[in-house]
């Protein structure tokens, strides 16, 4: 009877434990959950997504709380009180600040789904509402805040709760609109998102305008800043729909929204700050909404509205056709 040979012993038993190794490494393997991986990787763009959108509707409130964040003074306060002595607010309640206060929160909505399309993540159902889910956190904050701020102050009556409850519809439409800015611009479609462009840029504008009166002073703006603001708009609406373009060509129903939101908007804006901006009619609302028709057909005159239109549209095609032309000089080469 032959012996065992030591080696060949040892030489099995490190075969063995090998072999024993291997489906216990790959018993753990299974054990481990499948979407393990993907599950993380979905928190982590739902993640960064939501500070997206917290990160942008803080952004455009910083001018504001740059300067104090001090509630505008109130025709229905209940005490008489100076500026300086006025509350901390997070938002510039104030009938007078209304169209300031629209583009403020729709900016919010428009910086973060810039953001989202410049970033392009998988799963962009999810990390939109995720992004909304931080962009309203922040701004539902800052109204509940503001709210209690001024509901506190005014002096008790029906004018006050009538006030409070059109500073309420008009924010509330404001935080809507900015959702809305956020999913056209985060929309893959480029021509959704280039609706979307056109659409914020007279609030953006608006919003750009004001935060720099307050950050400076309205008296110490250069004289030259009030042109940009009034070209600015068509400037924004042109670039965006150059980077459109016109190919397919359902894209072109982008072009005529565009321009008219760019002709009718700043009308609509002007119309809104003249009659809530009036203390002669304040309070007779039959008074304030003449006035604003007033002021809404004399900003549509094609003398005022067409010139930026008409900037516009000459950007949009000049860009437009100098993307023709570099593509068909690329694909010849």
């Amino acid at each position: 009877m032959s012996r065992p040979d030591p080696a060949a012993s040892l030489t099995m038993t490190g075969d063995a434990d090998a072999a024993e190794a291997v489906p216990n490494g790959a018993a753990t393997a299974a054990t481990r959950p499948a979407h393990s991986q993907p599950a993380r990787g979905s928190v982590r763009l739902l993640t960064i997504s939501f500070f997206i959108g917290l990160l942008a509707g803080i952004l455009t409130l910083v001018p504001w709380l740059i300067t104090g964040a001090r509630l505008p003074l109130q025709n229905l306060w209940g005490s008489e009180v100076l500026p300086a002595q006025m509350p901390l607010a997070l938002l510039p309640l104030s009938q007078y600040d209304a169209v300031a206060l629209v583009g403020l929160l729709t900016s919010g909505g428009a910086a973060a789904g810039l953001a989202l399309r410049c970033w392009s993540p998988k799963r962009r159902g999810l990390t939109v509402l995720s992004a909304a889910a931080g962009l309203l956190l922040v701004q539902v904050t800052a109204t509940a805040q503001a709210f209690l701020v001024v509901g506190n102050g005014l002096a008790p009556g029906p004018r006050s709760h009538l006030y409070l409850a059109g500073l309420l519809a008009g924010v509330g439409a404001a935080i809507v609109a900015s959702v809305v800015a956020l999913l056209l611009l985060a929309a893959r479609a480029r021509a959704v998102a280039a609706l979307g462009m056109g659409i914020m840029a007279v609030p953006f504008v608006f919003w750009a305008e004001s935060s720099v009166a307050d950050l400076v002073g309205v008296h110490n703006v250069p004289l030259m800043v009030p042109v940009l603001w009034r070209w600015l708009p068509a400037v924004l609406v042109g670039a965006a729909l150059a980077w459109c373009g016109f190919r397919p060509m359902n894209r072109l129903l982008v072009w005529p929204l565009n321009l008219a939101f760019l002709w009718v908007t700043p009308a609509m804006f002007a119309a809104i700050g003249s009659s809530l901006g009036t203390r002669v009619y304040a309070g007779d609302l039959q008074a304030m909404s003449e006035q604003g028709a007033g002021v809404f057909a004399a900003a549509l005159a094609p003398g005022r509205a067409v010139p930026a239109v008409l900037l516009a549209l000459a950007i949009a095609l000049a860009g437009s056709l100098l993307r023709e032309v570099t593509a068909r000089s690329g694909s010849k080469t």
